[in-house]
């Protein structure tokens, strides 16, 4: 059986900035309600915890990846037995996985209060609030969660997207009402266990109803087994690297510089993460796609697939710096005020990290879709400890602007080399890889080259607070744009990504002959 890569693809897309930008406006109120009602040491709490929690779902991390990929096959043969048997196998890692996460999270109860070095609010029991924040996380593997891995193999995880709109909208409704009426963070915190439950029964159901046809029954061979484990061995140490780094700057900062600076920090990592979020959309919801392809289609295709991803990316990702450079900080000031926020040098290497990130997303993609895990298994792990080492060192020195640039530095150093090597020799070869070296250090310069044009015409503008917001995103709207357009309209990337655009929106937009491609 042959996905429907496109319309899917299309339909993923959609739900999912739908759900992204909901997640986006609701959180970014929910955090001013915190900070503005309890103090910005429970934003900060609120950081650390969830932090902590994903270094905790290390137990979990290759499972879903490995499984997904493993019914990729058996989707494209339509043979229903072996999927049966791998959502069996799926629903027995899972439950186990809910045990060990349970005990080590135990076993870490004594150590919280040490990763908190200033800031803490008064009649907090921070033990309390992490074992509520804990039972949360056991409760995903426990609940049905085996069951998603139908729904992202066959490319239809439009369907998780909206069911999370109607159970999110639950929990901050009930949110918003308990810190209201009662300033109660625990309760805060209650209604994130009780949503959760919902969120996990209703997508297990509607996975049932769409493919009645699986359900976990049934054995694999033993040397299927090993195979699998073996991917999910591999896939343990390349996404440990990922937690160790995504993680650790939180648990750092808070260690070494307190929950107020954790605050500061988040405050601005929030607002990035968040629009690398709906860039990553545009990931989740062709990677079962390009999954397919890579099985299905030429070496070819598939390079070229990958070098238009690219230029959309960089396109994509050029147009949000200029935004964060030219409108981030009068924005912090409106939304936070002088006090929790940093100089623009902060905002310049986050920049740096959201660019780079991006393009390294890209490359992650097709790697896991080749299933390159056990090749790149110790690449994430060298960056990680890489990044941890200088987030320690640098953080005493430079404090928050330490944290960044060690990220920075440990992706542009370890990671990104290894990965390209990895993913060249095994998927692609060399001259495709200078191909791609080429493409992207001219895209790199050309972003550089508006970002620099667009900040020096932004920076005329000083009306207030607001009137400066307004008129730089509508500067920040228009002039990169359009000076992409000029700069890459007669090169083929540009066309063909028309074209594919046009195609995942069936023709509505006319892009190709409002633009003549």
């Amino acid at each position: 059986m042959k996905i429907e890569r496109t319309k899917n693809a299309s339909r993923n897309v959609v739900f999912g900035t739908i759900r992204k930008a909901y997640q986006l406006i609701v959180p970014f109120f929910m955090r001013t309600v915190i900070v503005y009602l309890l103090g910005p040491g429970y934003a900060g709490l609120n950081n650390l915890f969830t932090s902590v929690l994903q270094v905790l779902n290390l137990a979990e991390l290759g499972v879903g990846s490995a499984m997904t990929f493993s019914m990729y096959k058996p989707i494209a043969e339509d043979d229903k037995d072996k999927i049966c048997a791998l959502m069996k196998l799926y629903r027995l890692y899972y439950r186990v996985i809910g045990i060990v996460v349970g005990i080590i999270g135990l076993s870490l109860l004594p150590f919280i209060p040490s990763l908190i070095k200033s800031d803490l609010p008064e009649n907090v029991n921070v033990y309390v609030l992490y074992l509520m924040n804990l039972a949360a996380t056991v409760l995903t593997y426990w609940l049905f969660s085996y069951r998603n891995c139908i729904l992202t193999a066959h490319q239809r995880i439009d369907v998780p997207h909206r069911i999370a709109l109607v159970t999110d909208t639950i929990k901050y409704i009930v949110q918003v009402f308990v810190l209201f009426a009662f300033h109660d963070y625990y309760l805060y915190v209650l209604a994130i266990l009780f949503t959760q439950v919902i969120n996990n029964c209703t997508t297990a159901f509607m996975s049932a109803k769409l493919y009645p046809q699986y359900s976990p029954k049934g054995n694999l061979a033993k040397d299927e087994v090993r195979f699998i484990n073996g991917r999910i061995r591999d896939l343990f140490t390349s996404k440990l690297g990922g937690v160790i780094l995504n993680s650790s700057d939180s648990i750092v900062v808070s260690a070494f510089l307190g929950l107020n600076m954790l605050t500061i920090y988040q405050n601005y990592y929030f607002i990035v993460s968040a629009i690398m979020g709906f860039v990553t959309i545009i990931f989740t919801s062709i990677s079962a796609g390009i999954a397919n392809s890579l099985v299905t289609e030429t070496l070819d295709k598939n390079f070229n697939d990958m070098k238009k991803l690219c230029f959309m990316i960089s396109w994509i990702s050029g147009f949000c710096c200029a935004c964060f450079l030219a409108i981030m900080q009068p924005f912090m000031e409106i939304w936070m005020g002088k006090e929790l926020m940093q100089d623009i040098m902060f905002v310049v290497f986050f920049c740096m990290y959201f660019y780079i990130l991006e393009i390294m997303t890209v490359i992650n993609v097709y790697k896991d879709s080749a299933g390159l895990w056990h090749e790149d298994r110790f690449r994430p792990l060298a960056s990680a400890f890489a990044n941890l080492l200088m987030n320690v060192i640098m953080v005493q020195f430079w404090g928050l602007y330490g944290v960044i640039l060690s990220t920075v530095l440990a992706v542009i150093l370890v990671s990104m080399p290894w990965l390209l090597n990895n993913l060249f020799s095994l998927l692609f070869t060399r001259e495709q890889l200078k191909v791609f070296l080429k493409k992207n250090a001219k895209y790199l310069c050309i972003v550089v080259v508006v970002l620099a044009f667009n900040t020096f015409i932004c920076s005329f503008v000083n009306l207030g607070l607001w009137g400066t917001v307004i008129i730089r995103l509508a500067i920040c709207i228009i002039v990169p744009n359009v000076l992409f357009y000029l700069i890459y309209r007669r090169t083929d990337e540009f066309k063909q990504s028309v074209i594919l655009v046009d195609k995942m929106t069936k023709g509505r937009l006319h892009l190709s002959k409002v633009l003549g491609c």
